[in-house]
């Protein structure tokens, strides 16, 4: 996913100005689009009676400014429109739409969290080159700056198997590759080795980046990574994976059920160089 490449100013709580087709609207994590399920800022009446939570004005890299307006939970969507929750709309949404959607629901969160200085508590002001907000105290005026968390998910493989595992959060049957945040002073490849051991206590070898993408729920980057069994018997961690197994190329369970997402984007390609079809017949994506 190519990202817009730079922030909005952040802290306005005005109503939007900018022209429909400029203007994105969020109701938390729920983005308003129009009965065609593309994003829409609704019509010109409506928007203008709203009394916005947030109004932040970005830009994108061909020099169009945008604004993503934030509006209470209680809002409903005019005639003709809904409110859908954006991983909803990962599948369907073109790639530049979902690349801006995603850059503005991140921008959205780090506004709201980002209000008082972490450092001593005073009211922040937004800055927009670069993009942060600023501590309003004299005697500290720390620079804050959106937060972006890498995850590393890893697809072990041995030979024909793979490794996938469930949550006890996840729906009925439902098993995906492993995933667990880098940790202070670690690389992505020492993350890789550690996630894996801890909740399954296996070893692997070889890890290799596969790819990335952005995860604004709320403020996630994705690295995707495959690696080798290396030993070691499965033991779950206690309280995080449920079951873990290896699972043969033609027995999949059912899989994570956005096909946007890392681990699924993981399983195609090992599909994929094992000359099988994707996605597997036998592993229908659970409901969510």
């Amino acid at each position: 996913m190519n990202l817009p490449s730079s922030l909005p100013a952040c802290g306005d709580s005005r109503p939007a100005s900018r022209s429909p087709a400029r203007t994105l609207v969020f109701r938390g994590h729920q983005l308003l689009v129009d009965f065609t399920g593309a994003p829409t800022a609704g019509p010109s009446a409506w928007r203008a009676g709203l009394a916005a939570l947030r109004t932040l004005d970005f830009p994108v890299p061909t020099g169009e400014a945008w604004t993503v307006v934030e509006v209470e939970r209680a809002i409903e969507a005019p005639g003709g429109h809904a409110f859908q929750h954006l991983k909803s709309l990962l599948d369907t949404l073109a790639e530049d739409r979902l690349a801006l959607a995603a850059r503005a629901l991140e921008l959205l969160e780090f506004d709201r969290a980002h209000r008082f200085c972490g450092a001593c508590g005073a009211p922040t002001t937004p800055r927009t080159d670069p993009p942060a907000r600023r501590c309003s105290a004299p005697d500290c005026g720390r620079e804050h700056f959106p937060r972006v968390s890498p995850v590393v998910i890893v697809a072990v493989e041995r030979g024909v198997e793979i490794l996938l595992g469930r949550s006890p959060h996840f729906p009925p049957g439902l098993y995906s590759t492993l995933a667990g945040f880098v940790d202070a002073g670690e690389s992505a490849e020492q993350a890789v080795h550690r996630e894996i051991f801890e909740e399954t206590g296996l070893r692997i070898r070889l890890p290799r980046y596969f790819s990335s993408q952005a995860w604004p729920f709320p403020h996630a980057l994705m690295l995707g990574y495959q690696a080798e069994y290396a030993g070691g018997d499965i033991v779950c961690a206690p309280g995080e994976i449920e079951d873990a197994r290896f699972f043969h190329v033609d027995a999949l369970p059912p899989l994570f059920p956005i096909r946007y997402a890392m681990a699924n984007q993981l399983l195609h390609d090992f599909c994929r160089r094992h000359g099988r079809p994707w996605p597997p017949a036998q592993a229908t994506p659970a409901a969510t």
